[in-house]
């Protein structure tokens, strides 16, 4: 342990200390030339590559531009399937029988009129036609079924509209 303290002590040491320390400080000095050299050459690359412009500065642009696209389209796709459930509940089936009500009637003026949506839910409508009146009902529709007893008519329009 004396040996290395009377080594620490000596001007050779010290000498030799500061000899690494001016190679080191030569050598940090060469890597800064260097890199300063390697930046410049950089800059000028993306320069003449971007037409002037910095390419650099055009890339992060796009980029910017590219993350907000991806975000608006995120959304437009959730705004897509938000319709697409709604519109399961709009009347897309439609079946319609024209008949005639009386014998006293010509041609066929009375209809069924049935309007489903996908689940086969909604209305079918009955406009009976006679001489001295018209008369318009309505009964719900739930999967195809109604609660209230359906005429043959308006079981035919219901048919037709599930078909479809």
């Amino acid at each position: 342990m004396e040996n290395i303290m009377e080594i620490l002590k000596t001007d050779a040491f010290f000498l030799t200390l500061l000899g690494i320390m001016v190679i080191l400080l030569v050598g940090f000095i060469i890597l800064i030339a260097k890199f300063s050299k390697l930046n410049k050459k950089y800059q000028n690359f993306m320069q003449k590559l971007g037409n002037g412009k910095n390419l650099e500065e055009d890339l992060e642009t796009y980029m910017y531009r590219v993350n907000k696209v991806e975000s608006e389209n995120a959304q437009i796709i959730n705004s897509i399937e938000e319709i697409n459930k709604e519109q399961k509940k709009c009347i897309q089936k439609i079946g319609m029988v024209r008949y005639n009500a009386f014998q006293d009637v010509g041609s066929d003026l009375s209809f069924a009129l049935a309007m489903l949506d996908e689940n086969n839910d909604g209305v079918v409508l009955n406009g009976i036609y006679s001489r001295e009146m018209s008369n318009i009902y309505a009964k719900p529709i739930e999967k195809g079924k109604s609660t209230y007893t359906v005429s043959a008519e308006e079981a035919q329009a219901i048919g037709k509209a599930m078909e479809r």
